[in-house]
């Protein structure tokens, strides 16, 4: 009885054998090829991958041809240079940002302030001194003392006016008044030609 018992099991184990062989061979059959790994799938989708540089040059040549072009990223420069000279929000520096500081700008550009003769007199004052004679030295030390406290003064009023505007025109804003005569001040003391962004209005325009 064991006898058979073993016959038995060993002619059952070759027949589950032969029927997975058999599914298998099946699928083989039905797609016509052996299904491929997922990494060698996307493989085959990106292309063969290129071989590592062998020289430094070879290196920084594909380094660069992946870039942008010189030419690219100076007209870029220049669009937002355009743009920030144009007043555009998006493109101006944080400290620029916002209605209340184009407001400020405005009021400051509408005025003709003392402030902005800051920059000629100090290359008045770097000339004056290279000459080698005591009395314009003396002279152009004196102008430029009273020039500075008259600019001081012209400042603090300025900072004064603004302020008061600012807060009339957004009541709800948080406006701290050394910070606004500051940028007032700053705007002031630049050359009109030179202020950024470029003025939007007219000296003597009225600001409402």
């Amino acid at each position: 009885m064991r006898f058979l018992r073993r016959n038995a099991d060993d002619t059952e184990a070759p027949a589950t054998d032969s029927a997975t062989e058999a599914a298998e061979a099946t699928r083989s059959a039905g797609k016509g090829r052996p299904t491929p790994k997922r990494r060698e799938a996307q493989s085959r989708r990106s292309g063969p991958v290129p071989p590592p540089p062998r020289t430094q040059r070879e290196a920084f040549k594909r380094m660069r041809g992946n870039k942008v072009s010189k030419e690219e990223r100076r007209a870029a420069a220049t669009e937002r240079r355009q743009r920030m000279m144009a007043g555009e929000d998006k493109y101006l520096l944080p400290r620029d940002r916002g209605p209340v500081k184009a407001y400020i700008r405005d009021l400051v550009d509408s005025r003709r302030n003392l402030m902005g003769l800051f920059m000629p007199l100090a290359i008045l004052v770097f000339v004056a001194l290279l000459t080698p004679s005591l009395a314009v030295q003396r002279y152009a030390t004196l102008a430029t003392t009273f020039m500075l406290i008259a600019m001081v003064i012209e400042g603090l009023v300025l900072g004064r006016i603004v302020t008061r505007k600012v807060r009339a025109k957004f009541p709800t804003e948080p406006i701290k008044g050394i910070s606004i005569g500051w940028y007032s001040f700053i705007r002031a003391s630049q050359l009109r030609r030179l202020r950024v962004p470029k003025p939007r209005v007219k000296p003597g325009e009225a600001i409402k």
